[in-house]
């Protein structure tokens, strides 16, 4: 073999290995579709919302209550309030108070020397409480007592009834420090339960930080019922 052949062989093999090397780099790159048509792109899936939760909007006074979206909870032109807003405070008031008269029956009654303690805690942080809750329905002309008449109150989430109060208040000692943390916790979850609803759908920043405080209180004072009487 001369060497112009040589060298003629040479180029041939050369010029193979160039275009197999360009077909191969197309095909990685999608260009190798025999189609000609390019590759579509997968298109990243939208992430899903969450729905708003709806909200239990209480009725007037012998009306039954609403469900609604959040967003459709009415609103006057130019209040920082709405109708969720007024309904925790009107209904927390007489919420409250109970609690107030269950831990003022634990000082005479209770056993557990715990409980007397987490009793006076109740009464030093909701008895303040609800006087700011009054002042604020006052400030703006709304009945701070309405909400304390009739079946409303009765069906307030965590509310005991007229015979669970009796019966609690004729207890004495073991007994009633039972039947204390038992109600005391169901009522307290009420409470919370309020407290998450007003935060999910009200709209005024003073309501907002009391609805805060009480799910908070709340919530550490049955951790420790739970860890003094576990029921």
């Amino acid at each position: 073999m001369t060497s112009t052949h040589r060298r003629t062989i040479a180029a041939i093999a050369g010029a193979a290995v160039l275009v197999v090397g360009i077909v191969m780099a197309g095909f990685l790159r999608g260009d190798g579709d025999d189609t000609g048509a390019a590759r579509p792109t997968a298109a990243a899936s939208p992430t899903p919302v969450e729905p708003a939760a709806p909200v239990v909007v209480p009725g007037r006074p012998g009306e039954s209550a609403s469900v609604v979206a959040p967003d459709q909870i009415p609103t006057n032109p130019g209040q920082t309030y709405n109708t969720m807003d007024t309904w925790f405070l009107r209904m927390m008031i007489p919420h409250h108070t109970q609690a107030l008269q269950m831990a003022t029956l634990a000082a005479d009654r209770a056993e557990n020397p715990g409980l007397v303690a987490i009793a006076d805690r109740i009464r030093s942080s909701q008895a303040p409480e609800i006087l700011v809750m009054r002042a604020w329905l006052e400030a703006r002309g709304i009945d701070a007592d309405a909400a304390g008449h009739g079946h409303q109150s009765e069906g307030m989430a965590g509310m005991q009834t007229p015979g669970a109060m009796r019966d609690l208040a004729a207890a004495r000692g073991a007994d009633f420090d039972r039947k204390f943390v038992a109600m005391m916790i169901s009522h307290h979850e009420g409470a919370i339960r309020m407290a998450t609803d007003v935060l999910r759908a009200g709209i005024d920043v003073e309501v907002e930080k009391l609805a805060n405080d009480v799910a908070a209180e709340q919530a550490a004072e049955i951790t420790r019922m739970r860890a003094l009487l576990p029921t």
